[in-house]
């Protein structure tokens, strides 16, 4: 937008020179179009870091949803059972702690975080399943970082499918992550999307 409102305006001004020739208004534009390139890539490391900025402040205001919900112990023990996987990655004790988490508290931020890390450790149809629970019902969870649960578990999926030969369900999942979570980051603070191979 700022750049089209930048070309515009230039291109205005550069009109309105009765001396000017078809070949030196186009000469202008490649010249104010390769010097709005650099400016735009110059501000795009501040716009990335005021975008995270609002996504991390997202994340709290829905962990903070939980205290409407839970009381200070429940909120314990849902954290507890949470590290119990977020230390012992992929270990049999983390994935009985995440299935305890789900069914034990069905409206916490970190049940959905817990159903995408069963995603991710799971494999067939599991995994499916675990993910699309995730997307369907937690969509608004996020991890501490930022990293929102509905774009990345579509992200997730999306791989999944990729790799089932499944292309046309991965891609309507990254369309909707470029639909719905634009500007939806890794666990890296990176763009989500900018890691996908589509």
């Amino acid at each position: 937008m700022f750049r089209k409102l930048l070309i515009a305006s230039l291109i205005g001004a550069a009109c309105s020179q009765a001396f000017a020739s078809e070949e030196e208004l186009q000469a202008k534009i490649q010249q104010l179009e390769a010097r709005v390139a650099e400016l735009e890539k110059a501000v795009e490391p501040f716009l990335r870091e005021q975008r995270v900025a609002e996504i991390r402040e997202q994340a709290r205001a829905r962990m903070r949803k939980d205290l409407e919900v839970y009381s200070q112990e429940q909120l314990q023990e849902i954290e507890q059972l949470y590290q119990v996987a977020n230390q012992n990655w992929r270990s049999e004790e983390g994935k009985a702690s995440l299935k305890k988490l789900i069914d034990s508290y069905d409206k916490a931020n970190r049940t959905g975080c817990a159903l995408l890390y069963l995603g991710q450790m799971s494999e067939g149809d599991e995994q499916v399943q675990y993910l699309t629970r995730a997307i369907e019902e937690f969509s608004d969870c996020c991890y501490g970082d930022g990293v929102q649960v509905g774009a990345y578990a579509r992200f997730v999926l999306a791989q999944r499918h990729r790799a089932d030969g499944e292309t046309d369900k991965a891609n309507k999942l990254v369309d909707e992550v470029r639909r719905k979570y634009a500007h939806a980051i890794d666990h890296r603070g990176q763009p989500l999307l900018a890691s996908d191979e589509n």
